[in-house]
């Protein structure tokens, strides 16, 4: 008789089930952005000095709010790259409506506009079956062409009242911040929560079967459509707060950390899977680096290189992620 102890069929060994905990997006994440700080504060010790730690978290806002609405739509198995214009269009928008209404109203209509962004996105791509990411590649240049047209090209001021929410800071934790956690929050909880988050899910793991099991799968795609315009407006809204002016030309290539946050967050370029927490994380990692190559000056333009050297990784991790979980 073997003395090597044998696994019982249907029950997983403590290795596996270690490896399944570690192969958990999160959990590789938090893994990874511990080590790098660890790194980061011996080569250099600014690193984790409390001002730095500050700039840090307010890096991460903008990418991290704008990650989890397109959490929701890379679940239902969509994309949308034109979230930075949808940004800069909501932006230049309510700051442009302060020449009219009071700052609340000017508000409203920004967010308003990232909303109704994201619903021309989600019904085009609905309506018509054509690929997400051919429509939203042709949105960014249409939101921000509107931008640039109804700002004349040129940064436009007004939303001084919002200061706070971009420059203020309740304790020592920036307001921005406190936005970020209450997004994620939210997010996460009508995810993992709620009869949406549970449909959202179905349409992503399977619109077919979603579609046979009666739920509105085009109404759910608009949704998370909706939702990610929403939310860029709110990051545009606060960048605006935070720089003092609405800019046509804002946030250009923010699609891509956006898309690589939510990616290296878990969420799955095949829809069904994805986490807002992971996103935020996934954030955080991008920030991270984001702020290392500035301390240690290394040159921007590595910057860029790694941010698509990540989005690759992270997605061949998700497919090994995908075919060790079908074991």
């Amino acid at each position: 008789m073997s003395s090597v102890e044998q696994v019982p069929p249907g029950r997983k060994s403590l290795g596996d089930m270690a490896l399944r905990l570690l192969l958990k997006p999160e959990a590789g994440i938090a893994i990874v952005l511990v080590v790098l700080a660890v790194l980061i504060t011996i080569a250099n010790p600014a690193f984790a000095t409390p001002s730095n730690l500050l700039n840090l978290l307010r890096s991460v806002a903008i990418i991290g709010i704008v990650a989890v609405g397109m959490t929701y739509v890379m679940i239902v198995g969509e994309l949308d790259l034109s979230v930075a214009s949808t940004l800069a269009l909501s932006a230049v928008t309510g700051a442009l409506m302060t020449e009219y209404f009071i700052w609340p109203v000017a508000v409203f209509i920004g967010l308003l506009t990232g909303a109704l962004a994201g619903l021309v996105n989600g019904l085009i791509v609905t309506r018509t079956g054509v690929n997400s990411f051919i429509i939203t590649l042709g949105t960014l240049s249409v939101f921000r062409g509107l931008g640039l047209f109804e700002s004349g090209g040129i940064p436009v001021r007004g939303l001084e009242d919002i200061t706070p929410i971009g420059q203020g800071s309740i304790g020592p934790i920036p307001v921005q911040v406190l936005i970020l956690i209450a997004v994620v929050v939210i997010g996460q909880y009508v995810l993992s929560r709620t009869s949406l988050g549970i449909q959202i899910h179905a349409v992503g793991d399977n619109p077919r079967a979603a579609r046979l099991a009666g739920l509105p799968v085009a109404r759910i795609k608009v949704i998370a459509f909706v939702l990610v315009g929403f939310l860029a407006a709110l990051a545009g809204l606060i960048r605006t707060a935070q720089l003092g002016v609405a800019e046509p030309n804002a946030a250009i290539g923010l699609e891509l950390q956006v898309i690589a946050a939510t990616v290296i967050g878990g969420a799955s370029l095949a829809g069904g899977k994805g986490s807002v927490t992971g996103a935020l994380l996934g954030a955080c990692l991008l920030g991270v680096m984001a702020n290392a190559f500035v301390l240690l000056q290394l040159s921007s333009f590595l910057q860029v290189i790694a941010t698509g050297a990540i989005i690759v990784l992270a997605s061949v991790f998700d497919r090994f992620r995908m075919k060790w979980e079908t074991r």
